[in-house]
């Protein structure tokens, strides 16, 4: 099997430190060929640091190269995914790009449509999918040992968690704040519980408090004056099924706890906890909680793409796809919808 070539669009942190490294560790699978980002010199510091032979400055550019890409990894900015992804797809590329899908669903219902039209992979950087905890969760929801799951607490929350850097205050390039930063990976994987349905209702409210007013950040800090998105999203999601799942983001709220990703996911045999792994059920008549104290920690982002690269190559992989994208930004859009 010949290496499938990739191109990186996007020069950023996340290119260099995430989507880069997990490539070059597939070097027997993958070559990457080209870097692009709007600045050149970006694209040529990252060509240079990782030996990648061709640096652009233009997308059409390094499509019209004599080395075409067969895959390009778009990590730019929110409001550049449909574009770039589109283009990319109209070029032949199969797309792995980061979260969150789109700006809005029709961006990413279109994105989805293209990318089968064309025969090609469209997936979606959702790599807490390949945390050995939610792998295990999921094994135990396949074998039926959860029962019916019919409700989900799905949290990302940070105390004073804006970033002090970048574009993310900024609604025009990013789309939101909290929710479609944070909160997006979390309910990736209660839907995921759920075999990825679309809810009939949704009952949202965000808030911009703290972010409008200023103050002690632990990630830098932001200008209050600037602060255009929502700093916490609270969203009630029911189904048809009559299943639940309760979603709070936050950047920055009064809690004690610096930081809290996590599912509790409720079912009539078992519930659990995805960290720390626990499942909370009945054995021989007595309650009993159940842990897993060796699970191995792995490199979910290598993990990502190489169930991206089997999706490329035919073979069955968990990767968010391109239908499930288009049902999250959809989900995203409606709770926006409901807060105003």
């Amino acid at each position: 099997m010949s290496l499938l070539k990739a191109a990186i669009i996007g020069g950023g942190h996340i290119a260099d430190q995430n989507h880069i490294p997990a490539l070059k560790a597939l070097k027997d699978q993958v070559e990457v060929i080209a870097v692009c980002s709007r600045d050149i010199n970006k694209a040529r510091a990252l060509a240079e640091k990782y030996n990648i032979p061709f640096a652009f400055d233009s997308a059409e550019e390094m499509f019209n190269n004599e080395q075409k890409p067969d895959l390009v990894i778009n990590c730019t900015a929110n409001n550049l995914h449909y574009p770039y992804t589109m283009q990319a797809l109209e070029n032949g590329c199969h797309v792995l790009c980061e979260k969150p899908p789109a700006m809005n669903a029709k961006e990413a219902k279109e994105m989805a449509d293209l990318a089968q039209e064309k025969g090609k992979v469209l997936a979606y950087n959702f790599q807490r999918r390949q945390s050995p905890e939610y792998i295990l969760l999921q094994k135990f929801l396949q074998q039926g040992r959860f029962g019916e799951v019919y409700h989900i607490k799905a949290n990302f929350l940070r105390r004073r968690g804006i970033p002090g850097w970048g574009n993310f205050t900024n609604k025009a390039i990013q789309g939101g704040g909290a929710l479609i930063d944070l909160g997006v990976h979390v309910l990736d994987l209660a839907l995921g519980m759920l075999d990825y349905q679309m809810p009939d209702r949704i009952v949202a409210n965000v808030y911009d408090f703290i972010g409008k007013a200023g103050g002690k950040g632990l990630k830098g800090d932001w200008d209050p004056e600037k602060f255009e998105v929502e700093d916490a999203c609270f969203a009630y999601l029911s189904f048809p099924d009559n299943a639940s799942i309760m979603l709070s983001s936050s950047f920055a709220l009064n809690r004690q706890e610096e930081e809290t990703v996590n599912l509790e996911v409720f079912g009539t045999k078992s519930g659990a906890i995805l960290r720390p792994l626990s499942i909370f059920t009945e054995v021989a008549g007595e309650l009993a909680d159940v842990s897993f104290p060796y699970l191995t920690e792995t490199d979910i982002q290598l993990q990502n793409t190489t169930a991206f690269v089997d999706a490329c190559n035919g073979k069955a992989s968990n990767i968010c796809s391109a239908e499930e994208g288009a049902i999250l930004q959809e989900i995203i859009e409606r709770i926006y919808q409901s807060a105003k």
